[in-house]
């Protein structure tokens, strides 16, 4: 099975099985050492402990390198040591106290209702088309235009940046999803200026005025910034509310206990997060040798955080491969740990609560209307395609078709 390891093949995610990989490194190189290919050599680990321990370490495993392994022909990320994610204490919690206030439970709690509109809306568009992409018109639309009246996105720009996203992340064309990225780019810069002239009450008007060691925030710093914001903010939702999906239409029966028990809808989002595990890899460099079964990690290696692999370590989950809504305790680590926990955490849990409860309190039964496909792709993994036909009251709960 060890000439078998490659887990930087994008088409393993698409129409292989990982997680076949990720058991027989977790029970025979918990510490694997990946060798290079286009990607740089790297070490990986895949067990739970070992991964929640690498992230609450960020003094020995740092992010400001990079956290994405790359190939070794683009260099290092140019985000390093300047945005959120690729920064390291006490940088990293400066910056995140720019932004922190506007995701705790209680700012969150204070928009639900702005956010149970947005996700109204959205089903009541998909229900009339009657048949839709899952990912794309209903996963991709709630967190995009909720992020994006927390950065104070006017009304009338969200179809733009709804395109623009589509594009940046979902097409198959390597030239259109530049420009997409860069007209992304282009438009925040634009709104950047604005804000900075006439601050409002929202998040790229804090950024903007922002003070961080004694001076403003550099305008490249800011829009990388406001681009990682629409990352974590919208594209890793939609993945995880698609892939949610998809596993509540291939275990109907966890829909069932759902529709007896909306109680269950909490336990539920925890068990779509473990079970999505959208955040594939997530990379930090080392700063000093550490030794780990056996191993020695020296500085300036990179190493390998796999959280789907975690998030089914049969040491800390019971019937790992099984999907259940009710599953507790579920510690997982989907939302990362320590440090660097996601901050839009608690923004992603409601939007899941929330789209999902929309659904069964309005009886919308969901079947399959062609094959769905996945994302080939090492860095997220989830439903890239999800078609779907809509209908209320038909019959009680998700079918697969």
């Amino acid at each position: 099975m060890r000439a078998e390891i490659n887990l930087v093949n994008p088409e393993l995610y698409a129409t292989g099985d990982p997680y076949a990989q990720f058991r027989w490194l977790r029970a025979n190189e918990p510490a694997y050492w990946h060798p290079a290919t286009d990607i740089p050599a790297f070490w990986a680990l895949t067990r739970y402990d070992d991964v929640r321990a690498a992230y609450r370490d960020p003094a020995t495993f740092s992010s400001a390198q990079g956290i994405l392994l790359r190939p070794a022909n683009l260099g290092p990320d140019p985000g390093g040591g300047r945005t959120l994610a690729l920064t390291d204490p006490p940088r990293h919690r400066r910056l995140r106290g720019l932004v922190d206030e506007w995701f705790t439970v209680r700012s969150v709690r204070s928009i639900e209702a702005q956010i149970q509109h947005v996700v109204g809306e959205v089903v009541d568009q998909a229900l009339e088309r009657q048949t839709c992409d899952f990912v794309t018109e209903i996963a991709a639309r709630v967190p995009l235009y909720v992020i994006c009246t927390m950065m104070g996105v006017p009304n009338q720009d969200r179809s733009r940046l709804f395109t623009l996203t589509s594009q940046a992340f979902g097409a198959e064309d390597p030239i259109i999803r530049r420009f997409g990225h860069l007209e992304i780019m282009q438009y925040f810069e634009r709104l950047q200026a604005a804000k900075a002239a006439d601050p409002g009450d929202d998040l790229v008007s804090v950024l903007a005025t922002a003070v961080v060691d004694g001076r403003r925030l550099p305008v490249d710093d800011i829009l990388l910034q406001c681009d990682n914001l629409l990352v974590a903010g919208a594209e890793t939702a939609r993945i995880t509310a698609a892939g949610g999906m998809l596993a509540l239409m291939e275990h109907p029966d966890q829909w069932h206990l759902l529709e007896q028990d909306p109680g269950l809808l909490p336990t539920a989002v925890e068990e779509i997060l473990r079970w999505t595990s959208t955040a594939t890899h997530l990379m930090r460099t080392a700063t000093r040798r550490v030794t780990l079964h056996g191993r020695t990690i020296e500085p300036g290696d990179r190493v390998t955080l796999w959280t789907p692999s975690a998030n089914r370590d049969e040491t800390v989950f019971d019937n790992p491969d099984r999907f259940t809504v009710g599953r507790h305790p579920n510690r997982h680590l989907a939302l990362g740990f320590g440090e660097h926990f996601c901050l839009g955490g608690t923004l992603a849990r409601v939007e899941l609560r929330l789209l999902y409860h929309e659904l069964l309190r309005r009886s919308i039964h969901v079947e399959l209307d062609g094959e769905p496909t996945l994302l080939s792709s090492m860095v997220v993994n989830g439903p890239e395609r999800l078609p779907v036909r809509l209908s209320v009251g038909a019959r009680s709960g998700w079918s697969p078709g």
